[in-house]
């Protein structure tokens, strides 16, 4: 494989990123409220460690969201029909997702349920 300037790699990775916007719903879903919790973080006045975490664990779902398109794309390429076994690798694939997500979820609940409590019960 030629090495390829860095200018080139990041026009493809941008290439890639926008191909899986356009296509993915559940990049756009996971992408808002990636937004939504960076805004509430924001409102809260979280630490900048804590929206750190926050940062980490956002990018942690969508980078499992992007590998999850990625095998099934590369399924669909190698194989266009149905095979059991290449059901089992998107079934995977999609459960990193799922265990990503609910990873995120907790960490939400650690982040923003304290302060939340405090903000409703405070005033």
């Amino acid at each position: 494989m030629a090495h390829r300037p860095f200018s080139e790699s990041l026009r493809f990775a941008w290439a890639g990123l926008i191909w899986a916007w356009q296509t993915q719903g559940n990049i756009r879903r996971h992408t808002f409220a990636a937004i939504m919790a960076l805004m509430l973080a924001q409102v809260l006045a979280l630490s900048w460690v804590k929206q750190a975490l926050l940062v980490l664990t956002i990018t942690m779902v969508i980078t499992a969201e992007l590998m999850n398109t990625a095998v099934e794309t590369v399924i669909d390429l190698c194989n266009p029909c149905y095979h059991p076994l290449a059901k089992r690798a998107k079934d995977v694939a999609a459960a990193a997702v799922l265990v990503a997500a609910l990873a995120a979820v907790a960490v939400g609940v650690f982040l923003f349920v304290p302060p939340l409590l405090f903000v409703l019960t405070d005033r």
